[in-house]
């Protein structure tokens, strides 16, 4: 098994998602005793935010690699990025860190294409729903983007950073999200993506008009495979 390095804390909520899709994934891959190989390099939110809402791209890219470098000195063979808004310095990382990196957006297209969407709407925060980072690897392959009205962009981006960034699910906010898929399926959008990892915490996946595709499952799931290398070592040790 691989040794999987993430960078967290933007959110720790959501990297607490991760860490458990990531260990029952191996369990049911290998057996119920075996656990994932990981190292956590868990960054404080607030600061990176700061940056983030700022403008200051660089200093995140800056923080963000030398979080993946001490996952690097830990032993990590690879490096996981576990937000979506994160990835708009994914290219930075990577160049410097110079290990594998999985992109939350690869597994999401797979899964969009594997299921015939061809017209989604993407969820999350400002950056991602209205710059490329994201939304480019998607339509990259055949799938167009659904625009989405620009007070919901405000609110949801509210949302996230005041409310779920936080560990706080609010009933209201709960609501409202419903409500923005509801008019989603009505403007014939095939499916909706999470391109946050905190939003599945306020959005229920299985229980709305049209498809509910969570990215922090997908790229969890992608993280188990690429640990496991492939399908026979997991067959073997099962």
């Amino acid at each position: 098994m691989r040794k999987l390095g993430i960078v967290g804390g933007t959110s720790w909520s959501s990297t607490a998602l991760y860490y458990e899709h990531i260990n029952r994934g191996i369990a049911k891959r290998l057996g119920a005793l075996h656990s994932a190989r990981l190292a956590i390099e868990s960054l404080d939110l607030a600061p990176i935010a700061e940056m983030e809402l700022s403008g200051d791209w660089e200093g995140v890219a800056a923080a963000l690699i030398e979080a993946a470098r001490k996952l690097k000195s830990s032993g990590a063979q690879g490096v996981l990025l576990a937000s979506n808004t994160s990835h708009k310095v994914y290219e930075e990382v990577r160049a410097a860190v110079r290990l594998p990196m999985l992109h939350i957006a690869e597994p999401t297209a797979d899964r969009l294409v594997a299921d015939g969407r061809t017209r989604v709407a993407l969820l999350g925060t400002r950056f991602t729903m209205n710059e490329g980072h994201f939304r480019d690897r998607i339509e990259a392959r055949g799938i167009k983007i659904a625009a989405i009205d620009a007070g919901w962009v405000k609110e949801v981006d509210r949302i996230i950073f005041e409310e779920l960034a936080a560990g706080r699910v609010v009933r209201d906010s709960q609501r409202k999200l419903k409500t923005l898929i509801t008019e989603l399926a009505k403007q014939k959008v095939q499916a909706v993506v999470l391109a946050c990892t905190e939003l599945v915490m306020a959005v229920d996946v299985r229980a709305n008009v049209i498809p509910v595709y969570d990215t922090t499952a997908l790229h969890a799931h992608a993280a188990v495979d690429w640990m496991l290398d492939d399908a026979e070592e997991a067959k073997a040790a099962a």
